[in-house]
């Protein structure tokens, strides 16, 4: 009768124990080529996730991500539900007001992607016609600002650059903005693809995280020795075939935006 006593608070003791955690959860809208994806064996990987691992090496912490649809990654920043939220965030006022970024490291425009055998060759082409987006991005927002003036029949939104590309293929809509650096990844050896039209923006991406966090600081020297000593550099030209503009946000440390 002991022993049975014994071996069920022994089962108890075990159910109780805490499941490992890693040090930081980090967000991310996988899926976001070439930022944040799984690749064949099911493993996140991309520049960000790079970049994320190196930080977090640098800082001593263990990292775990977890797949949040992008329009999520705001309220779980703000909820500390993650510690950090990657998916080519830009940098914006607005955002400004309820999170907080790192000093960003990439510089980036929008573009509109149709398809080679099209007749959308502009901007101006997408009168009447349907135009695709990823929900709450800032092409979604720069949609909203010049639906007036490019008079667009309707707006598809998604979570993410595939679905979008396999309804632009399939006729679904007529064009899809998003930011350029994923679209030319995305598309390069898919020449039933073209992009017809960059859209200055002048955007810059970082990693997002709450307002107050005690490792900001840190975080933020990690990234300004991660590019004096060219790792930032090195992850670029891995995931884009080509290095970063000297003069660019990968390669120059900047201050932090608030």
């Amino acid at each position: 009768m002991k022993a049975k006593v014994m071996l069920g608070l022994f089962m108890t003791a075990a159910v109780a124990l805490p499941a490992w955690s890693a040090d930081w959860t980090v967000g991310a809208n996988v899926g976001n080529v070439p930022w944040e994806f799984q690749d064949a064996k099911g493993e996140f990987v991309g520049f960000e996730v790079d970049v994320v691992k190196e930080v977090a090496k640098r800082a001593g912490k263990s990292v775990e991500f977890i797949n949040i649809p992008f329009n999520g990654l705001f309220s779980a920043v703000q909820s500390k539900r993650v510690e950090i939220a990657i998916s080519s965030i830009t940098i914006t006022p607005k955002r400004l007001e309820s999170v907080a970024f790192a000093q960003p490291y990439f510089d980036s425009d929008q573009s509109l992607t149709a398809l080679t055998t099209s007749k959308v060759k502009s901007l101006t082409d997408m009168g009447g016609k349907v135009v695709g987006v990823d929900t709450g991005s800032t092409g979604d927002m720069w949609i909203g600002q010049h639906k007036d003036e490019y008079k667009f029949a309707d707006v598809s939104r998604y979570e993410g650059l595939s679905p979008a590309m396999l309804d632009l293929a399939s006729g679904r809509i007529d064009g899809y903005l998003s930011d350029i650096p994923a679209v030319l990844y995305y598309i390069k050896d898919k020449p039933q693809y073209t992009i017809v039209a960059r859209i200055p923006t002048g955007e810059r991406y970082s990693l997002m995280h709450a307002k107050g966090w005690a490792m900001s600081d840190q975080v933020n020297d990690i990234i300004s020795k991660m590019k004096e000593d060219g790792t930032l550099g090195k992850i670029h030209k891995q995931w884009f075939g080509a290095e970063a503009a000297k003069d660019s946000s990968t390669m120059q440390v900047t201050a932090v935006l608030k």
